[in-house]
């Protein structure tokens, strides 16, 4: 499964028009890279108050400046986390322009994921006025003694102290405030917003999924709510049994939250062990049970982290896409990325700035997703090549079985220094014969025997051969 992500109000003002204004052109490119899913980010309506807060944070502006030549106040729009109602924005389209987007994507094979964030709200959303029991309260203490925690609020029952939305270990985020799973009408609401949200897409990534559950949402706020997830997902389920749940998740909790019914979770731990450099852990992280990895989401960059042509030394940059991306699992890519951007935009902007495209990258995309595989995987086992021989465990290396009989092997040296290894693939009927070996990341083409093979590779060198028998 490839899912592909895009600021959509980024890129809508490049368009300079709506969900409507989106080309065909665009939808076939997609089409024919065979992504499965499209998340747009940040289409949900935000408040006037959302984009004070992200005028009035000093770090805020100074990231702005440093990211974005030319940067004016109109270039933000405030963060699309700090949602104010589950309605499309009308500036971009709205619900109906949304619908209309869907069919089309639907057209081509392509479901729609949108955004839901379960822990807070934007400060102007309706329920601060007329139900601000949906909130952790704080007192007149707790405000003065956690000036960021927490902010005093206008409501139908007068003024009341209310906590910002946060994790447990950061201050709040200051234009947002908290919903309360303590308390069981919120719980219904939310429930019930996220039924109606999923009749408008197809899929939800879930913001700070982990938030939710009960001893973390404890150790926050000192309330141990019911599970919220459970019942959420079997309510939205009942009513589209093929809707998808994708969860932003760390702290160890991914496993968690899948059985508690998530399709997929973020694979931070695979992100974090590629950025290390070193192979081994990676091979270790890849021994986990094969039906969480294909429930895990693997990436090289998204909205939070650093843009991957930023994070990863080019050579770095592709063996790590071979590792990530021939892995198991939903393969997630984000806008740009192909192309090589370097300069991550903060979710509180609707511009971003003009960088040139990379070619080469852009070629090794192209190559990358024409040969990804699906199918049955395995983790095979490096040896070294002689005795005394320690550069084998720079090698991750894997097999792959597809369903129209084609077989590949994919084998990387992680490590910035030539090294070597034996590998036996995992084919029976290999053994004694001879094969051909295509690489579908170059021209190159081998001629070998057996089922046992010697790799010498250059630093952050990678293959990925098509197995083709005579």
């Amino acid at each position: 499964m490839r899912l592909y992500q895009v600021n959509a109000r980024v890129w809508l003002a490049e368009l300079r028009g709506t969900l409507d204004d989106i080309p065909d052109s665009e939808l076939d490119l997609w089409a024919a890279r065979r992504f499965d899913w499209l998340w747009l980010l940040g289409l949900w309506r935000t408040g006037p108050a959302g984009r004070r807060a992200a005028l009035a944070d000093p770090e805020l502006c100074a990231e702005y400046r440093r990211v974005l030549p030319g940067f004016q106040e109109s270039d933000v729009c405030g963060s699309c986390f700090a949602i104010a109602g589950y309605t499309v924005d009308a500036r971009l389209g709205g619900d109906a322009a949304l619908s209309r987007l869907r069919g089309r994507l639907r057209e081509r094979g392509i479901r729609l994921m949108l955004d839901f964030v379960p822990n807070h709200t934007a400060t102007d959303h309706p329920w601060v006025e007329t139900h601000a029991e949906y909130y952790v309260h704080g007192s007149e203490e707790a405000l003065r003694q956690a000036p960021r925690n927490f902010c005093r609020v206008a409501s139908a029952q007068g003024p009341v102290v209310l906590a910002h939305g946060r994790d447990p270990n950061y201050p709040g985020w200051q234009d947002t405030l908290q919903l309360n799973y303590g308390e069981p009408g919120l719980r219904e609401a939310m429930a019930s917003e996220l039924l109606r949200i999923s009749g408008l897409c197809d899929g939800v990534r879930c913001d700070m999924a982990m938030l939710l559950l009960p001893e973390v949402f404890e150790r926050t706020w000192g309330l141990r709510p019911e599970p919220f997830w459970p019942h959420a997902i079997r309510r939205v389920r009942a009513a589209h049994p093929e809707f998808a749940f994708m969860a932003e998740v760390y702290w160890d909790l991914e496993w968690r939250l899948q059985q508690e019914g998530f399709d997929y979770t973020y694979d931070k731990r695979l992100y974090d062990r590629l950025r290390s450099g070193a192979a081994r852990p990676v091979r270790d992280h890849l021994r986990a049970d094969l039906d969480f990895q294909r429930k895990s989401v693997r990436f090289l960059e998204n909205h939070d982290e650093e843009r991957a042509a930023a994070a990863f030394p080019p050579e770095m940059h592709r063996a790590a896409a071979v590792v990530a991306y021939f892995c198991p699992g939903l393969r997630f890519f984000q806008d740009g990325q192909f192309e090589g951007r370097k300069i991550r935009v903060p979710v509180q902007l609707c511009r971003r700035p003009v960088e040139a495209s990379d070619p080469a990258l852009r070629a090794f995309y192209d190559r990358l997703l024409n040969a990804l595989p699906e199918g049955a995987w395995q983790l095979l086992e490096c040896s070294p090549a002689w005795e005394g021989n320690q550069a084998w465990d720079s090698f991750i290396s894997f097999a792959w079985s597809q369903p129209d009989g084609r077989r590949l092997l994919a084998v990387v040296n992680y490590a910035p220094n030539q090294s070597q290894c034996y590998v036996r693939l995992p084919f029976e009927d290999l053994r004694g014969r001879s094969f051909w070996l295509k690489d579908l990341m170059s021209p190159e083409v081998y001629r070998r025997e057996g089922d046992r093979l010697y790799l010498d590779l250059p630093p952050w060198g990678y293959n990925v051969f098509e197995i083709r028998v005579p």
